[in-house]
């Protein structure tokens, strides 16, 4: 009896703490952005300039681009409508309950699994529509900048904490009113795309049968000792989403796989490895291999980030094959997408949603796009962070690294680069240690890597 007592304390406990948070990460400070427009923008491998509303017009060579060769990409409302259309993973409250815990909320504790998910979405764009891809309605989502969210948090605090007491999951609707979807595309191509993307979105929703859902990500997290509620650093993360997508038996994900980099003091990526994977498991009347995403997780520097580091950085995010980085700075984690001189754009994960369902046909998608892009200044980012990048198959892999290498190499200023791309596998250096379970989600050797991240990375709000 007194153990029931004492369950029932710590769900009322988990409940209040939730109600708080909702309140906590739903009054954001919305504050407006300002882009220079005597620099360059750099989204995700395209550049952009303001100054120019000519996308013909080539960059003039003392405008700071260290691109060689870069067409403008486009004008102010081009970059607008391309930075929404990446997808944008939040904080959501009332979703169903993540099994083993009372938890109907991540705030909190959930950034870096959302902005993990958020590289993987990016990943998943890349394979299905293509970088040249955008969202028709993306320059149709409201604002945010200029709403007002106070009144509007205090009520969401009080029905959520009221609905907390009595054991109750209210049902979310959106405020943003959904436009009608039939006729709305013009071919069929149009309708494909969008197919897709609302396909790409509903593997993120905050259900347990999603396929990158938080509720599947915390579940591939266990074998690593991590449960609802606790911090997921980086490179923790980067092991999940590979995990999540081999575990993935949807037919429209089987030509494409995730590759994490060996050893993280040095880290290296093999080149017959990543080979392996992408021509694993293909059929035999299939002679295409497939897509990888590469993730790199990385310290760039000690306790706080080297400076040093900024090119390489920069160059990173300059790259058609780069997905974004999962960082942050200390306390929070970040998408980081692009950079304007100095300083990073990203997405932020914390800002506190209502849970949608998208098991509903023509789910509103408004809430999973982003329209007020942040910047915040290099110095400030955390040295722990995991790096992305994507190539469609094998030929596009072995001209990344190439490429990838060469930049490496322009934008270090260190003895030895953060990464390198390594012949062979990497069985033959003897480095990694044979996994024992098939059921494991990590090698031994993984799991020591990623006890010692633990205690490096973010430290939990």
């Amino acid at each position: 009896m007194e153990a029931t007592g004492t369950d029932e304390v710590d769900k009322l406990k988990t409940k209040f703490a939730s109600a708080w948070n909702n309140m906590k990460y739903s009054w954001v400070l919305k504050t407006k952005t300002y882009f220079s427009r005597n620099s360059p923008v750099l989204l995700l491998g395209k550049c952009y300039h303001f100054k120019y509303e000519d996308e013909n017009k080539l960059l003039p060579a003392r405008s700071g681009c260290t691109i060689e060769d870069h067409v403008i990409a486009g004008n102010v409302e081009e970059f607008r409508k391309d930075f929404i259309s990446r997808i944008w993973l939040t904080y959501r409250e009332g979703f169903p309950q993540i099994e083993g815990s009372a938890l109907t909320t991540d705030c909190g504790w959930g950034c870096t699994l959302r902005t993990g998910q958020m590289l993987l979405a990016q990943g998943l764009i890349l394979y299905f529509l293509g970088r040249a891809w955008t969202w028709p309605d993306a320059l149709n989502i409201e604002n945010s900048d200029s709403e007002s969210w106070t009144s509007n948090t205090v009520k969401k605090f009080t029905a959520s904490f009221e609905a907390s007491l009595s054991g109750e999951r209210e049902l979310k609707i959106s405020t943003i009113s959904q436009k009608e979807t039939v006729g709305r595309y013009v071919d069929d191509h149009e309708v494909r795309n969008e197919i897709y993307h609302r396909k790409i979105v509903s593997w993120f929703g905050d259900s347990p049968s999603a396929l990158f859902g938080l509720h599947q990500l915390i579940e591939y997290g266990k074998t690593s000792g991590k449960k609802a509620g606790d911090w997921y650093g980086p490179a923790v993360v980067a092991h999940i989403l590979r995990k999540a997508v081999e575990e993935a038996r949807h037919p429209d994900l089987q030509g494409i796989t995730i590759y994490v980099a060996q050893d993280c003091t040095g880290e290296e990526i093999y080149s017959s490895d990543v080979i392996d994977k992408q021509c694993d498991s293909m059929a035999s009347d299939n002679t295409d291999n497939k897509a990888v995403i590469i993730l790199i997780p990385v310290r760039l520097g000690g306790e706080k980030t080297n400076m040093d580091y900024l090119d390489f950085v920069k160059g990173i995010l300059s790259l058609e094959y780069c997905v974004g980085i999962i960082g942050g700075k200390p306390k929070q984690s970040y998408y980081f997408a692009g950079f304007q001189d100095d300083s990073l754009i990203y997405m932020d994960p914390h800002y506190c949603q209502s849970f949608v369902d998208v098991s509903i046909k023509d789910f509103p998608l408004e809430t999973f796009h982003c329209s007020s892009p942040k910047k915040m200044s290099f110095q400030k980012m955390d040295p722990s962070c995991t790096i992305g990048f994507y190539c469609r198959n094998v030929q596009d892999f072995k001209r990344a690294s190439e490429e990838i290498t060469k930049m490496l190499r322009i934008s270090s200023k260190e003895k030895y680069p953060l990464f390198t791309f390594v012949n062979g596998h990497s069985r033959d250096y003897d480095f990694t240690s044979a996994i024992t379970n098939e059921e494991d989600l990590f090698s031994e050797e993984e799991k020591k890597r990623l006890k010692r991240f633990s205690t490096e990375e973010f430290v939990l709000l």
